[in-house]
């Protein structure tokens, strides 16, 4: 049966709404291995609301990113998993760095406020046109720790143990290589990045 008129009146403006939400940057179709298909809200350590697939800014989209969770307060492994990460892009040539987008989610919304974010991306961040610190709330906590596979644990002193995973994402999020190897270069991980941004 044809739809009448009027249902198809009916039917105009939620089309319109549809297009013009694809339109004005809905979000794309994410593959089906792409960890970027979960919806996770985020602030970074500019006070900036983003969603947990967004880099930068728009024009970091399609550029790989390294990607892993810390703690500002953590005073062990966390600093040498910003170590290890700068390590890492610090042996790209330039132009391949500047395609590699870094991010890294607090697991410890509850102190990691914007401030302390700030400060600890001055402090230990790489280059603040590419890095991001984020934090976001518990339960997103939860589940971009479950989608990395990173493993974590508060203790009652307030302080957690947390597995050391760096992973490697394509430009669609789907994982490409990761590594737990913070104490020293990883060179299977290394050569991913460097394959990925184009400075093998």
């Amino acid at each position: 049966m044809k739809p009448s008129r009027r249902t198809l009146l009916a039917w105009a403006p939620a089309a319109l709404l549809l297009t013009s939400g694809i339109a004005g940057g809905a979000q794309p179709a994410w593959p089906p291995k792409s960890l970027y298909r979960l919806e996770a809200p985020l602030t970074d350590q500019d006070g900036r609301t983003l969603r947990w697939q967004d880099g930068v800014a728009s024009v970091a989209a399609g550029q790989p990113r390294i990607v892993s969770m810390f703690y500002t307060h953590c005073d062990m492994v966390c600093p040498m998993l910003f170590e290890a990460i700068r390590g890492i892009e610090g042996g790209l040539p330039a132009q391949a760095r500047a395609r590699l987008q870094v991010g890294l989610v607090s697991l410890d919304p509850a102190r990691d406020d914007v401030a302390a974010l700030k400060a600890t991306a001055a402090q230990r961040g790489g280059d603040p046109a590419r890095w991001r610190l984020y934090r976001t709330k518990e339960t997103d906590v939860r589940k971009i720790a479950g989608v990395l596979g990173v493993r974590y644990r508060r203790l009652s002193s307030g302080e957690f143990n947390h597995s050391t995973l760096i992973i490697l994402l394509d430009g669609q999020g789907v994982e490409l290589a990761r590594t737990e190897n913070i104490a020293k270069p990883d060179a299977a991980f290394i050569k991913a990045v460097q394959k990925a941004t184009g400075g093998a």
